[in-house]
């Protein structure tokens, strides 16, 4: 399973200063994942059909995925524990997508983004290594 993960995050009411450290904090966290490479995506609106992304607050990371199912769902439950961190002030979103296939997780319960993100994980495994329960950490 190689390949790119493409990350889209905003924060609710964020400049685009605030939400390119958004992006730098969240790269930061990712490089210590075991993946090949975390780039900066280019700036620029928001893509075609991204609901609950404000234009001017979207960051973007490229994830270069290794062969790893496991890698990828390091790399998604880094993303989701980003997401938690935001303040009830000023929600946060994700749009994240291979191969132009997305999920976006946005003001969504625990059980549904748990169940949202296992679907898209397991899209993108060769096999799959087990499920998320709301319950759990991802």
């Amino acid at each position: 399973m190689a390949g790119e993960l493409r990350v889209l995050l905003s924060e609710h009411g964020a400049d685009a200063w605030r939400a390119d450290e958004l992006t730098g904090l969240l790269r930061e966290e990712l490089l210590q994942l075991e993946v090949t490479d975390v780039r900066p995506l280019p700036g620029g609106p928001a893509p075609e059909g991204a609901r609950g992304l404000d234009a001017a607050a979207v960051g973007g990371l490229a994830v270069a995925l290794g062969q790893s199912a496991q890698g990828l769902r390091a790399v998604v439950a880094t993303v989701v524990g980003w997401l938690s961190r935001g303040r009830e002030d000023a929600p946060r979103s994700i749009r994240m997508e291979i191969d132009g296939d997305s999920v976006e997780i946005s003001g969504v319960s625990r059980v549904d983004e748990a169940r949202l993100l296992d679907v898209f994980i397991q899209r993108h495994s060769v096999r799959s290594e087990g499920t998320w329960t709301a319950d759990e950490e991802p």
